[in-house]
């Protein structure tokens, strides 16, 4: 196990202050990146999409809950299985009450979206005891327009915005189905003006780390992640796979 070196009190200052100047940069950065990301075109939903959540059935508006915007996490959760994802659960397990509450001050509303029945969804949900809004797409093509449910007799093979023929040419054709169907992770957010329903952005893969959570707390420390990928090497007693699930 390797540890960091050990320096005086000064050596140390000098070193946090050349590395606080590479974060005030990556900090304005990401505000030039959110801007941008705020000034994307954004896309008319056509589709009258209509999930199950505990009140019934629900239109894509009624996600919104009165507000103007709305989050939709894409919580990995296959019709055959009997527990969600255990990535997904990790970072589900992080959604507090205060974290929507702040949400809704800003007129905005989260919800988590799968393609489990809803009597799955609750179950799985209430053992979690859980009390976040989670809407089943079960039978709709909801899952399937947005690229996380990945099944080629359905739907072109597409995920973070790359075809199945990028995948692979990428070296990344695991992140696809196979010869079957899978689930993947994502986050969407959609925007509406009176009735009218946009979607303005989704991320896939790791691009859903920005919205922070644990892994954003363990990046400020010495020992970080504590996964096999991270530099420097050897810096962790038992490094961990790349996998989000928090189960070690």
């Amino acid at each position: 196990m390797g540890l960091p070196n050990v320096v005086s009190r000064e050596e140390w200052l000098a070193a946090r202050k050349e590395l606080l100047v590479r974060e005030k940069e990556l900090t304005r950065q990401r505000d030039r990146l959110n801007a941008d990301r705020r000034r994307l075109p954004m896309v008319k939903i056509e589709k009258d999409y209509v999930l199950e959540g505990p009140a019934g059935p629900a239109r894509l508006l009624d996600l919104f809950e009165g507000r103007r915007q709305l989050i939709v996490r894409h919580f990995m959760f296959d019709p055959s299985w009997d527990d969600g994802c255990s990535s997904c659960s990790a970072g589900a397990a992080e959604i507090s009450d205060g974290l929507l509450d702040h949400l809704h001050t800003r007129d905005t509303s989260f919800a988590a979206v799968s393609r489990a029945p809803l009597a799955k969804i609750a179950d799985y949900q209430d053992r979690k005891g859980w009390t976040f809004p989670w809407y089943s797409s079960y039978g709709s093509d909801f899952n399937y327009d947005f690229h996380v449910t990945l099944d080629r007799s359905v739907a072109p093979v597409e995920y973070n915005y790359r075809s199945e023929a990028e995948l692979e040419a990428a070296g990344t054709a695991g992140e696809g189905p196979g010869d079957g169907s899978m689930e993947a992770p994502g986050q969407s957010c959609f925007l509406r003006d009176g009735d009218i329903v946009f979607h303005t952005y989704s991320n896939y893969a790791r691009g859903a780390e920005m919205t922070g959570g644990s892994y954003y707390y363990l990046d400020l420390t010495a020992l970080g992640r504590q996964e096999e990928w991270e530099e420097p090497k050897e810096r962790a007693a038992d490094s961990r796979g790349a996998v989000p699930d928090f189960s070690s």
